[in-house]
């Protein structure tokens, strides 16, 4: 089961995973991370650059090794744009179901082609092994919210009320740039950026460690 907001146990009890960023702001700031998996895509990664270049807000694009190896000049796009990217696995794998070796592969696979040192697991699943070989080199971001926009049972509004309900500073927010997640991201990403630009700063996650 994936909570809508993480719970504050499962925090503490990997403490080794960046869950949320607040506790590296001081007081007055507001700023919020938000991060898309799975690109990148041409049906959705283009109109998200292009929502968030409308509200001056930059991001973080976990991507899998094999769409990047598809689409090379749109994930270029997204760092000339000055947006964050991380390494999500070459072939989507499920860290539980996977022997480690066939795991760490997959991962340095990708990493031929996505320079970065973040690294987040597909599904939020992977073991205390896998995560301990990981951290070795990467910095690994998980979540505390969310959106749920890949759950096609999940209606836009309620995308956006899992968004708006449980973001607060620091906030470390999941969507999908996949056409599986098109409906509930172009309903919700715009309201997101519309209602909270100029209240929160929208930033990029830079290399850093839980």
């Amino acid at each position: 089961m994936l909570f809508v907001r993480t719970p504050i146990l499962i925090m503490r009890l990997f403490p080794e995973l960046i869950w949320h960023l607040g506790h590296r702001q001081k007081k007055e700031d507001k700023q919020l991370f938000l991060t898309f998996d799975d690109g990148p895509t041409t049906e959705v990664t283009p109109w998200v650059l292009d929502c968030l270049r409308e509200h001056n807000a930059k991001g973080t694009f976990f991507c899998l090794g094999r769409n990047v190896d598809k689409y090379p000049d749109i994930y270029r796009q997204i760092v000339d744009e000055g947006h964050a990217i991380g390494n999500h696995t070459y072939s989507h794998l499920k860290g539980w179901k996977t022997p480690n070796s066939e795991y760490f592969n997959d991962i340095q696979l990708a990493g031929y082609d996505i320079d970065s040192k973040l690294f987040r697991p597909p599904y939020g699943r992977f073991s205390k092994t896998q995560i301990r070989e990981i951290r070795k080199e990467y910095s690994i971001v998980m979540w505390d919210v969310l959106s749920q926009d890949y759950d096609r049972s999940v209606s836009p509004q309620k995308c956006l009320a899992n968004v708006e309900s449980n973001i607060r500073p620091g906030s470390i927010v999941v969507f999908h740039d996949s056409n599986k997640a098109k409906k509930n991201l172009y309903y919700t990403l715009p309201q997101v950026l519309e209602k909270y630009s100029g209240k929160y700063e929208f930033l990029p996650i830079v290399k850093t460690s839980a």
